[in-house]
């Protein structure tokens, strides 16, 4: 039997926990995968942390300072699922500098900091892995790195925030509000007691953010991804979104014109049939679109312990395979390209524009102005029956910059009393 590998364990909580249960559970198949086994010796803790049960359930030795992690010799691979940016930056930055090689799950970092950190393994010659850090159990990164990097990807669609697509599914199915949606996935656990990351896009955004270096090999900040949430979106547009054959979703995009590229998280009105709209309640699913294979599109759970685990294991099952032919030191994905933003002038998409405006004669008489002024026609529109005094106006615009959007919008500001409830893009067919 060849030698075991071991691995040191940065963080015992939930995924940490997943990470033991994958390796005890599928031991002989993995055995059989690298050619011996492969086990956790270390687990870094807090001193607070009582985690002796699990210590001693899967035989391995908890530790409080990182120190006893780096300095092993026999320790070749580590595990980071801590979470937040620091201390996790640092302690990567050591591990990687101490010649480990590094596995992480840490979305939030690899946005952030990622290309300091590829750049650092490389100089160090270890592999530095995050298949995890988007879409949990979903295998998209490894995906798009090996087995898409013969074709040409021209758009990436993500539904890659469980939180917010199980509040949108809930006001969509049962007509709920915003409020009550949210709610209840706190009380499931499916939101934090602080939901800002979720709710105003940002968790999507840093997934957007990773998915945009492996589909195009661009380099992109978080002040260049235009980010908006679905906090406060209406229940009422929702349900018009329905009726006129839409379904409101999260949806991070990147999408590439000529040799640039344009990353946005907002809320999009996806067509009923579009595979997108089926993706209901806490699933993540990313669609590719792709000159080579056309349209694909890969589905599953976006977090939970299992899931996100199963991938950190494939991760540390790669970087076994690679140490074994010396060929250690490959960043995860090698493609780079220089990175450029397309123009608002060239962000083309249809619209829906969602107003409150005076229930009486003529008021729609001044956005039919404003449109035409602008160029801009609509293809449908929508009046939900007003209390008399108001009454809430809905139009999806055809094909129209980001541009022209904007001077809209400024224009309904400037010589209307109209107040605009929603602004969301609509997907094509």
């Amino acid at each position: 039997m060849e030698k075991t590998v071991k691995v040191g364990l940065l963080g015992l909580g939930v995924v940490g926990t997943g990470v033991l249960e994958i390796l005890a559970d599928h031991q002989e198949k993995i055995e059989k995968s690298i050619g011996g086994p492969l086990i956790v010796t270390k687990a870094l803790v807090r001193p607070d942390e009582d985690k002796q049960a699990l210590a001693d359930k899967y035989h391995l030795e908890l530790v409080t300072e990182l120190e006893a992690i780096l300095n092993d010799p026999e320790i070749s691979i580590v595990v980071e699922v801590m979470g937040r940016i620091e201390p996790a930056k640092t302690f990567i930055k050591q591990a990687l500098m101490a010649g480990k090689n590094v596995v992480t799950a840490n979305k939030d970092l690899l946005a952030q900091h990622g290309s300091e950190l590829v750049d650092l393994a490389r100089e160090q010659q270890q592999n530095l892995y995050y298949e995890a850090s988007v879409a949990g159990g979903i295998p998209i990164l490894r995906t798009i790195a090996n087995s898409l990097a013969a074709d040409d990807i021209t758009e990436v669609l993500g539904i890659v925030n469980g939180t917010t697509n199980y509040m949108l599914t809930k006001m969509v199915q049962e007509h709920r509000t915003y409020e009550e949606t949210l709610k209840e996935a706190q009380a499931l656990g499916f939101a934090e007691s602080d939901p800002t990351n979720d709710v105003d896009g940002i968790d999507a955004a840093y997934k957007m953010v990773i998915l945009s270096k492996f589909a195009f090999g661009m380099t992109i900040t978080m002040d260049q991804v235009k980010i908006k949430g679905i906090r406060g979106l209406a229940a009422a547009d929702v349900l018009i979104a329905d009726q006129l054959g839409y379904t409101v979703k999260l949806i991070g995009s990147t999408i590439k014109q000529d040799d640039t590229i344009s990353v946005e998280v907002g809320p999009v009105l996806v067509p009923h049939e579009h595979p997108l709209a089926s993706i209901h309640n806490e699933m993540n699913a990313v669609f590719v679109r792709s000159s080579g294979i056309g349209e694909s599109m890969y589905y599953g759970p976006g977090a939970g312990a299992r899931p996100t685990a199963t991938s950190i294991v494939a991760d540390l099952m790669t970087i076994v395979n690679k140490m074994k032919k010396n060929t250690v030191g490959h960043r995860f994905t090698g493609y780079t390209q220089p990175t450029k933003i397309t123009p608002p002038s060239k962000n083309i998409s249809k619209y829906f524009l969602s107003l409150e405006m005076l229930d009486e004669a003529g008021q729609f008489l001044k956005l039919a102005e404003i449109m035409t002024a602008t160029q801009v026609g609509f293809e449908q529109v929508f009046q939900e029956k007003g209390d008399g005094e108001n009454a809430r106006v809905v139009l999806i615009t055809h094909e129209t910059s980001e541009i022209k959007m904007l001077t809209i919008q400024q224009a309904i500001k400037d010589k209307t009393s109209y107040k605009i409830l929603s602004l969301m893009k609509v997907m094509g067919e």
